[in-house]
């Protein structure tokens, strides 16, 4: 099956936009006249040293990252920020943990390490289906950090506000970063795993407010260091090179989109075509409710797993790629991140109504 034939809706690794992809393709052999691919090239030189300043630069100005937060290229995923934020901020302490999917309730078990784990808002009484209000957050007076997740991947849910709290902000914000503004001032640490909407598997970003650093527990690994790395420039080891390039390539083809604004006002578009399709049929059923839908992953199920499955196989034979749900909740899952197109979409929505045709009674 052709590129041109397929259209990616994977939750991550996901599409990414052609322009990034094409000229990478161009440059793999030389980048720049420099002779070296960027994979092959040193990252203490001079090719590699500009990439790194101006990938950096570019992602400052896109999410408008103040001068009081320093932007950080590290490697793990998001995953190992689960306990690199409890390592340096925790102090021993209390934290405040919101758990509105399975990786904010990851995050808070791996932070039991290091510390209490105050769970100040919960939304598994109802499997996960809402984001609890402001007005439900118990919030403890002595916590270090309050921690969410902005937006959750296999529940299909989001935030649609940022928690007023007293200790400061932690978010993890992998699966929709780079989709909407954000007041990063509001914010002591932003983190995301770049395979959503950043570039290929491999980077992670963290955004700090640097005031926060130098806390860690005397026992934090130096590579698991917010001090370190930002001390080093992310390049206390070897950095994610390749990933890291990538970014730029993606920054840019999001500035000809009209940045984080513009793409703001397309993921809601293209929500909205599938969340028609959904709300108008006899079949298909959401996972999330109506005030806490993600415009980045959608969700729902027909009811008869079988079906569901039925659902992925004749969408991947159109070449609707990845639709499967999580293996955790069945179902199916639709991931319309940036650089998934609006042709994908309404294609999508009308396999959608196609499908309740054929198999609806």
């Amino acid at each position: 099956m052709k590129r041109e034939e397929t259209f990616n809706f994977s939750a991550g690794p996901s599409v990414l936009p052609e322009e990034a992809l094409e000229r990478a393709g161009k440059e793999i052999l030389n980048y720049n006249g420099s002779g070296m691919s960027v994979m092959e090239m040193s990252h203490r030189s001079a090719f590699f040293q500009e990439i790194f300043d101006e990938t950096k630069a570019k992602l400052r100005a896109a999410l408008s990252v103040p001068d009081t937060h320093d932007i950080l290229f590290l490697q793990g995923g998001a995953s190992a920020q689960f306990s690199m934020v409890p390592l340096n901020l925790m102090e021993g302490g209390t934290a405040d943990y919101a758990v509105t999917g399975n990786f904010s309730n990851i995050a808070a078990k791996e932070a039991q390490k290091y510390g209490t784990v105050h769970i100040a808002a919960s939304s598994r009484d109802d499997n996960f289906s809402y984001i609890p209000p402001q007005s439900a957050l118990d919030l403890s007076p002595e916590a270090k950090y309050f921690h969410y997740c902005a937006n959750n991947t296999i529940y299909g849910t989001a935030w649609s506000y940022v928690p007023e709290t007293p200790a400061p902000l932690v978010c993890d914000m992998s699966s929709e970063i780079l989709s909407r503004p954000v007041d990063v001032s509001k914010y002591g640490v932003i983190y995301a795993g770049a395979q959503k909407n950043m570039a290929p598997a491999g980077v992670t970003v963290v955004i700090i407010d640097r005031s926060l650093a130098g806390r860690e527990a005397p026992y934090t690994p130096l590579i698991m260091s917010y001090k370190t790395m930002i001390e080093k420039d992310s390049m206390y080891n070897t950095p994610p090179c390749w990933c890291i390039y990538m970014l730029g390539l993606v920054l840019d083809w999001l500035k000809s989109q009209g940045g984080v604004r513009g793409m703001e006002a397309i993921k809601h578009e293209k929500a909205a075509v599938i969340y028609d399709v959904i709300d108008n049929s006899a079949l298909y059923k959401p996972c999330a409710r109506r005030d806490s839908r993600s415009d980045m992953n959608v969700t729902f199920r027909t009811g008869d797993p079988e079906l569901d499955a039925l659902f992925a196989r004749d969408a991947q034979a159109r070449g609707l790629m990845n639709l499967k749900g999580h293996r955790s909740v069945g179902g199916m899952r639709a991931s319309l991140y940036n650089a998934q197109s609006m042709e994908g979409v309404k294609t999508l929505a009308a396999f959608m109504k196609e499908f309740e045709r054929e198999h609806h009674v």
